[in-house]
Formats: structure tokens, C-alpha cells, sequence
């Protein structure tokens, strides 16, 4: 009776042979029997090979779960990723893989890849975007703006060279006119009055004139208020509904299993500590071991106890299981070891500013001090 092994085996003969569809079916059956993070990367392979990206994306993501160090899952995820158009999420896998195999010149590849794919695709959205507001520009360039008693209208082109002869035809007429009668003693022009109205803008009572007659520059000048007015709404606005998102994000997260989905959900909610404290307090600090097992970097540790500190002065109890979860961590030790200079610098100022300074029980402040030895940095 055939077994887990030996059908994966089968599964790699069809494989070399290109029959991929006669492979994905062994594979399917090594997966019933005995599932494994080799059998589904396998099956993966299989399915980019007849292009069924979205299911190679599916079988990656479960090796993934049952070993999160497995280099050909992520490798064979990216490239699946790539070809639905995640590029972003295509780069985070590279980068992960090289994360585990610095070395590896295919990882290396394939981040190069992608990493310029997705910058020409920024830069195809941008030229867009560039293009389109040029094209506004000149449309509305086109037009041009008139003011009318306290309203604003906009004619095109045509018109407006429409209405200016029509003007000049009927000053033409109204000059002819002006030639052959001259005004009577004490009459007062219609120039002269133009003349006291633009100068003085107000009425003989000293009422403001309206903003036919004083012209457009009180026309701007509420206009600008305006402006102003509707910009500090919709900021408003848009707090809100930024505090309304945040509260949403804040549901959605759920609690990370691997080091991938951990490093995933934390770069994408990268600039916001709330949220980020969020994502680690969902996490059980007991189980940052088994999530991290030898998936921990350096910088990580460092933005994790950063974050901490966030939430230090709250609670101080939970704040110190996360620091003493992150040293049971496997290669904690190596880690803290080859630390750079400023990531180190970063841990002491944290430690002497927030924890050091903040922790008032005797209790806590011995557990600190030990703790801080452990992380590696002296007094």
C-alpha cells in the first residue's frame, strides 16, 4: 500500500518528466495521507508549472505554516505572488527567504526582480497621475474667470474673444458719441466716478460698497477665507476618520502563528506604535519563542522592545513578560552578541529613560537590573 513518501517520491518522477498535472495528483495524495511543508512547496511547483498561480500561492502558505524556515516556500511564493500582481507582497517574501539564506543567489535574484518591477510600476502610477494634472492644467487654462456682481462665471475661449470685441465695438460708439456732446457744467463723468469708486471704495456715508463696484479684491479675500475655512473641515474630517480606521484596523488584528505573519503584520502597521502594541499584545508573550524560533533579527528585537516601552508605564507586569519571553528566543545570546553599536545605544537609552526610570517597586527594579544584564548592556 503506497505511503506518504513514496507517492511524493512518484510525484518528483512526474515532475522531471513535465507530466505536472499526474505529479500534482501524487503530491495530493502524499498531502492525505502524512501533510508536510516539502509535499505542498512540491505540489506548488507543480501548479506555477500550469500556471495556476493562485493555488502554488495557497500551498506555499501552508508549508509556510508547518515550517516557517522553509526557503523554497517562500521562493516559490514570491514568484506566484509576482504573477498575480502582489508585488509588494512578491518583495516580502524574497526578502524574508534572504533573511534565512543571506547567500543565496537565486533569493537574490528574485528580490532584485521584483524589487524593480515594482519600482517601475510606482513609477508608471505616478506618470500618470503627473499626466492627468497637466491635462487639467491646460483645460482649465482655456477658460478664463470673470466676476459678476458677487458671483463668479466662466466663459471658454470663443466667448470670451466674443465679448471683448463686443465691447470694444461699443466703446468705440460711446466715444464717438462722447466727441460730439460734451457734459454740462457740474455734471460729473461716468470716468470720474469710476475713478472715486476704485479709489475710495466706500459711499459718501461711509458704507462699504458691494463687490460690483469695489472690485474683486474683497472677492478674493473671501474666497480665501473660505478656502481656509473648508481645508481646517476637512482635516477634521479626516481625523476622524482616521481614528475610525484605526479602531477598525485594531479589530482585524489577530494573533501571529510564524515569524513571517508576525514581521508581515508589523511592517505593515510600521509609523503606528498604538497599533503595533496592539499586534503584541494579542500575542502571548509566552509565545514568542515557538513564533520566532530561529527567525528572530536584530532589529526586530530592538522595534519590539521599543514598542514595549510604549505600553511600559501601563502595565508594567505585562511589559516585563515580553522582555523576558524575547530571551528565551533561540539565538538570543547571538543575537545580543553582534549587535551594531547604535542598535545598542537604542536598547540602553530605552532601558535607562523608560524602564529603569519608571519602575518604582523594588520588585520590578530587580528584575530590570537582571534583565538588563541579560540584554547585554552595563550601567
Amino acid at each position: 500500500m503506497p505511503d506518504a513518501a513514496s507517492e511524493k517520491e512518484l510525484g518528483n518522477e512526474y515532475f522531471k518528466q513535465k507530466k505536472f498535472k499526474e505529479a500534482i495528483d501524487c503530491y495530493s495524495r502524499s498531502i492525505a495521507l502524512s501533510p508536510t511543508a516539502v509535499a505542498y512547496a512540491n505540489r506548488a511547483m507543480a501548479y506555477l508549472k500550469i500556471r495556476k498561480f493562485q493555488e502554488a500561492e495557497d500551498d506555499c502558505t501552508e508549508a509556510l505554516n508547518l515550517d516557517d524556515r522553509y526557503i523554497k516556500a517562500y521562493s516559490r511564493r514570491a514568484t506566484a505572488r509576482k504573477e498575480l500582481g502582489k508585488l509588494k507582497e512578491s518583495i516580502e517574501d524574497a526578502e524574508f527567504g534572504l533573511r534565512l539564506e543571506p547567500n543565496s543567489q537565486d533569493m537574490k535574484k528574485q528580490h532584485a526582480e521584483f524589487k524593480a518591477l515594482y519600482e517601475k510600476e510606482i513609477l508608471q502610477k505616478a506618470s500618470g497621475v503627473i499626466k492627468k494634472s497637466m491635462q487639467g492644467a491646460q483645460e482649465v487654462g482655456k477658460s478664463a474667470t470673470i466676476y459678476n456682481g458677487l458671483g463668479m462665471h466662466t466663459m471658454s475661449d470663443s466667448t470670451q474673444s466674443k465679448g471683448i470685441a463686443a465691447a470694444q465695438g461699443s466703446q468705440t460708439k460711446v466715444s464717438e458719441i462722447d466727441k460730439q456732446k460734451k457734459p454740462e457744467k457740474g455734471s460729473v463723468t461716468l470716468e470720474e466716478i469710476g475713478k472715486r469708486n476704485t479709489s475710495a471704495g466706500n459711499t459718501a456715508d461711509g458704507t462699504q460698497l458691494d463687490a460690483e463696484i469695489a472690485g474683486p479684491e474683497n472677492i478674493k479675500r473671501n474666497t480665501k477665507t473660505r478656502k481656509q475655512e473648508l481645508k481646517a473641515s476637512v482635516q477634521d474630517l479626516a481625523f476622524h476618520a482616521a481614528s475610525r480606521a484605526m479602531a477598525e484596523a485594531a479589530k482585524n488584528i489577530s494573533p501571529p502563528n510564524t515569524a513571517y505573519q508576525f514581521e508581515v503584520s508589523w511592517r505593515a502597521l510600521s509609523g503606528d506604535r498604538l497599533l503595533q502594541a496592539h499586534l503584541l499584545k494579542v500575542t502571548s508573550p509566552s509565545a514568542l519563542p515557538q513564533i520566532f524560533k530561529n527567525a528572530m533579527s536584530a532589529s526586530m528585537l530592538v522595534d519590539i522592545v521599543k514598542c514595549v516601552a510604549t505600553f511600559f508605564r501601563e502595565d508594567v507586569d505585562l511589559a516585563i513578560k515580553y522582555l523576558e519571553n524575547l530571551t528565551k528566543v533561540p539565538r538570543f545570546d547571538m543575537l545580543i552578541l553582534f549587535l551594531s553599536p547604535t542598535d545598542k545605544a537604542d536598547l540602553l537609552k530605552v532601558w535607562d529613560e523608560v524602564f529603569c526610570n519608571e519602575a518604582s517597586a523594588v520588585e520590578c527594579a530587580e528584575i530590570l537590573d537582571y534583565l538588563r544584564s541579560v540584554y547585554g548592556l552595563k550601567k
